[in-house]
């Protein structure tokens, strides 16, 4: 079973050349004591809410080392304290504090939601009788849940100068947890006074074990990505492909469409431009 340390590695994978990786609680929590604050997390999902003292009689530590990892659980989002729920009457004297896990620090430890996904896609696909059709249908689903989020970056990106409008859209994205940089890259045109385009790099990907049975997903990204910036952009690489940040190139406002690998631009090493249509689902598959 996936435990909390291989999800912090999950933050940690190789990334494409230029773009820097923004630091996250994730990493801070885990330099030090990643085997003890693993058991610590894990004894609070298998038992449930726990104060400092359980926690060291079921773990074999001091009180004192137990709420130095809790602390540093908190300080991640990962734990949180309340009161300890007491049933009939109270004594004297403040109610125990007990540490809970949240939502981010359940969804650290392994879950069935990616199986839920993929049967619910593949339902929608054998609905539509499969086939080019099943395709068909899984891409309208993407398209549909795509569109609603960039609904909530519009207005965001409308704000936006039109210079940085790439960035607004990396903030918008990092918001929602995808960890995602922008880096500025050399124009596809020669002249040298060209302006530049950007490189948006996405560090992590919710859907990325998903995307990777199911292209349709980074395909309505990339389509979603265009409308919002007003732009063709070209996908250089992605997560779900196995490299290690999906890279998408947004070319400088006025900047001509390429087909071809732009100058200047820096995929994950060993992979080749991603182009759209049903080539993406063969690249991806």
């Amino acid at each position: 079973m996936k435990n909390i340390r291989e999800h912090a590695a999950r933050h940690r994978e190789p990334d494409a050349p230029g773009c820097a990786v923004p630091a996250t609680a994730t990493e801070v929590l885990f330099e030090g004591h990643p085997a003890t604050r693993d058991r610590v997390a894990r004894s609070i999902l298998d038992h449930g809410p726990s104060s400092a003292a359980d926690l060291a009689s079921r773990l074999g530590l001091t009180a004192a080392a137990v709420r130095r990892h809790l602390d540093g659980l908190a300080a991640a989002g990962l734990v949180e304290s309340r009161e300890q729920r007491v049933h009939g009457s109270r004594g004297r004297g403040r109610p125990a504090k007990v540490f809970a896990l949240t939502d981010g620090g359940r969804d650290a430890f392994h879950q069935a939601y990616d199986q839920l996904a993929a049967d619910a896609l593949r339902w929608i696909s054998d609905a539509a009788g499969g086939g080019s059709a099943g395709e068909e249908a899984v891409a309208a689903f993407a398209r549909a849940r795509l569109a609603k989020q960039g609904e909530r970056y519009r207005d965001v990106l409308a704000a936006a100068a039109a210079g940085r409008r790439a960035e607004a859209l990396a903030e918008a994205l990092s918001a929602d947890g995808y960890a995602a940089t922008v880096r500025r890259v050399p124009s596809a045109a020669a002249a040298p006074a060209a302006p530049a385009g950007a490189q948006l790099c996405q560090h992590h990907c919710p859907v990325a074990h998903i995307a990777e049975q199911f292209p349709q997903l980074c395909e309505a990204e990339t389509e979603v990505f265009s409308q919002l910036l007003g732009t063709h952009v070209q996908r250089l690489a992605t997560i779900a492909h196995g490299d290690g940040v999906c890279t998408t190139y947004v070319p400088a406002p006025g900047a001509a469409p390429s087909s071809s690998r732009t100058p200047g631009a820096a995929p994950t090493a060993g992979t080749s431009p991603i182009e759209n249509g049903s080539s993406a689902r063969r690249n991806l598959a």
